[in-house]
């Protein structure tokens, strides 16, 4: 290969690679907004002291997001959903409004839903199965 193909498809794949860091810092707050609950039906609600766990089921996704009692302060908060037979996944940190969503492929299996705010906590046990 000439040196003249090569720069050829090096700056073809700057392009490519300048143009997708463009759309990714331009649409990130489009694919937040989007993501910011879940779809389907709620199908569970674990309360507890601090927040309330909501579970949604549409088709074979379980999804899931833990909201505080008093909201628009920053304070720890999780969400955890686990299809049987797989990983747990968990969204975790200091939020001001809501852990999650968490969205899972559980098909028909049983799920494990669990979620924190503070000090307070809240735990499924296996359910929808």
């Amino acid at each position: 290969m000439d040196s003249g193909a090569i720069r050829r498809r090096l700056a073809v794949g700057l392009a490519v690679l300048t143009g997708s860091g463009l759309l990714a810092l331009a649409l990130p707050g489009t694919a937040q907004a989007a993501a910011a609950t879940c779809s389907g039906r709620e199908v569970k609600a674990l309360r507890f002291s601090t927040g309330i766990v909501r579970v949604y089921k549409q088709g074979g996704y379980v999804c899931a997001r833990t909201l505080p009692r008093r909201a628009g302060v920053k304070q720890w908060m999780s969400v955890t959903v686990q299809a049987r037979g797989n990983r747990p996944i968990t969204d975790g940190g200091r939020f001001s409004y809501q852990a999650g969503p968490v969205t899972v492929h559980a098909g028909h299996r049983c799920v494990r839903v669990g979620g924190a705010v503070g000090p307070g906590t809240a735990h499924s046990g296996w359910i929808l199965c």
